[in-house]
């Protein structure tokens, strides 16, 4: 059933983010004049379309990992006389580099809505007040100490983690100065310290992890939430609500050490001292064996957490009028962009690693998770996937629409078009650098399964 739900969102968020894109492509070239043949979501055979009073074809095909808007072109067949003019050859090198350029502004623009919207509506996001600080850290180097609350990274003011940790992922692999401002007990202040050339690590990233912050979290009891029905948990008795105190009469501080109880004993009775409606019961339930890819064993019960509550002083409301909104939006979109862009740079010059680079697979386990945790975290990662699709597009790389845009622009200053051999070399190159970008994004989507 996950599987279905996994590929359900990866449908549909490609599907809002190509219709997006190509919209864009569709609506700049109808107004440059250029007759549209078909806008298609996705690739393959058409699974069902129809036309518009323009003749065009409006497509929904098999297979759902892009999608393309086919305009009238004497390049790729013959094209009647009284249609020549509508052909997207026939224009200007301007408006060609406008239509090519309409897509990834698309995404800008969507990612901007988006991010006006959650502004406007208004969301409550966890102060990233820090927790503990690993010793020989990097944040121990900076002075960043248990109970300070971030308030900006480098100039740029943050209000959760997430942002905390889109400016450190900026600052990985550099040797600089960080600053960050912090408040604790009330008073305020400025912390500075050197980054040492710090790293990520190639199998799973974490910027707060490895500057040396864990974040601050609320004490977690060992109080049952849901038993999944036909579990050893409820085999055993135990109930929703239910609190352990002690596993075989040793005490049990909260639910972490119950869990370590737990899988440090597959197919061995526990003896469990359980608070319930003022009482105390012993319960007896024996953990299940489950073996990991690594070979290692361990045990499990059938038994979630129950719901633990933030509370109120780490709770932020952030919210903006309409008009305070813009800039607000915009400057959002501005982040995940630079963030996209400095990205790549490191990539390319080895301060990231490339293993950090994701597919279809990885985007589907995503989407499944933004979805399912809910509108605000669905449409952030909307918005920033739109602005990653907007920039990739924008890259001079021939068959994207940054390499057509590279090829209209030589035209415009040579007064003439690059010769057909060129164009075709160029597209063979850019042809085989997305599909290695492919195959070694799917290779590290698969490495993480």
């Amino acid at each position: 059933m996950q599987i279905v739900e996994t590929v359900l969102a990866l449908i549909l968020t490609l599907g809002i983010l190509v219709t997006l894109h190509e919209a864009g492509h569709f609506w700049v070239a109808r107004r440059c004049g250029v007759k549209v043949l078909r806008f298609s979501v996705g690739f393959g055979k058409p699974l069902f379309s129809w036309y518009d009073r323009q003749g065009t074809e409006f497509a929904v095909a098999a297979i759902p990992l892009g999608g393309y808007v086919k305009m009238l072109d004497e390049r790729e067949g013959p094209v009647p006389e009284e249609l020549k003019d509508q052909s997207f050859n026939s224009k200007s090198p301007s408006k060609r580099i406008a239509i090519a350029a309409a897509g990834p502004i698309a995404n800008f623009l969507f990612a901007i809505a988006a991010y006006w919207l959650l502004s406007v509506v208004g969301f409550t996001t966890v102060a990233p007040i820090v927790g503990e600080v690993s010793q020989g850290s990097v944040a121990e180097r900076v002075g960043l100490t248990s109970g300070m609350e971030i308030h900006q990274v480098d100039g740029r003011r943050v209000t959760s983690w997430r942002d905390v940790n889109m400016r450190l992922l900026e600052r990985t692999g550099e040797f600089g100065e960080v600053i960050i401002d912090v408040s604790q007990n009330g008073n305020r202040g400025t912390l500075r310290g050197a980054l040492g050339g710090w790293s990520l690590s190639e199998d799973t990233p974490n910027p707060l992890r490895e500057f040396g912050v864990t974040p601050w979290r609320p004490d977690v009891p060992a109080v049952l939430g849901e038993i999944s029905p036909g579990g050893r948990a409820e085999a055993g008795g135990l109930k929703s609500g239910d609190r352990v105190v002690a596993v075989d009469g040793k005490p049990v501080a909260d639910w972490f050490e119950l869990v370590a109880f737990i899988r440090d004993a597959p197919e061995t009775p526990l003896e469990l001292t359980v608070e319930r409606g003022g009482r105390t019961e012993e319960i007896r339930v024996t953990p299940a064996e489950r073996t990991a890819d690594d070979g290692s064993v361990t045990g499990f019960v059938g038994a979630g957490v129950s719901e633990v509550t933030w509370p109120d002083h780490v709770l932020r409301d952030v919210s903006y009028g309409p008009l305070a909104a813009i800039p607000n939006a915009v400057s959002e979109t501005w982040g995940d962009t630079r963030l996209t862009l400095v990205a790549i740079k490191k990539m390319v010059t080895g301060l990231l690693s490339p293993t950090n680079l994701s597919g279809p697979i990885t985007i589907a386990r995503i989407a499944e998770a933004s979805v399912s945790s809910g509108f605000e975290d669905f449409i952030r990662f909307l918005a920033y996937l739109s602005v990653s699709l907007g920039v990739l597009n924008l890259l001079p790389i021939p068959v994207l629409d940054g390499g057509h845009i590279v090829y209209y622009t030589i035209e415009a200053i040579r007064r003439k078009p690059l010769s057909e051999q060129a164009q075709a070399f160029g597209l063979r190159i850019g042809m085989a650098m997305i599909l290695t970008l492919m195959v070694f994004a799917l290779y590290n989507d698969l490495m993480r399964l």
